[in-house]
């Protein structure tokens, strides 16, 4: 009997690729740019977020180069960002123009983290 804590607390956690203990009925979310963003501030996200994290997916040739406009590249640069900083709700504000997503936004071979 000594063990059931231990059983039950590896079924109701489990490890995250980030290295994060995280529950194992959370539900996985993204981050989106809202569809209202005006250019200027989805130029701002995608340089801040791009500052921050890994954007080489949204190099030409690469799975989320297309569609090529800047809905798209923000979108998927506040997502990395949203992501590598464990998905709290406040790491998608982008000053009110981003948007968490429960709906995977994942397309094509473009494979939202």
């Amino acid at each position: 009997m000594g063990n059931v804590p231990l059983l039950l607390f590896l079924v109701l956690f489990s490890l995250s690729p980030g290295g994060n203990l995280i529950m194992g009925n959370e539900q996985k979310s993204w981050c989106v740019a809202k569809p209202s963003s005006d250019q200027a501030t989805l130029l701002s996200n995608l340089n801040y977020a791009c500052s921050q994290v890994d954007c080489r997916i949204l190099q030409k040739g690469c799975p989320c180069s297309y569609p090529d406009n800047l809905m798209n590249h923000a979108s998927i640069a506040m997502n990395l960002y949203y992501q590598s900083k464990g998905r709290n709700h406040w790491n998608c504000d982008f000053r009110g123009s981003g948007l968490v997503s429960v709906t995977d936004p994942s397309y094509g071979n473009c494979i939202y983290a």
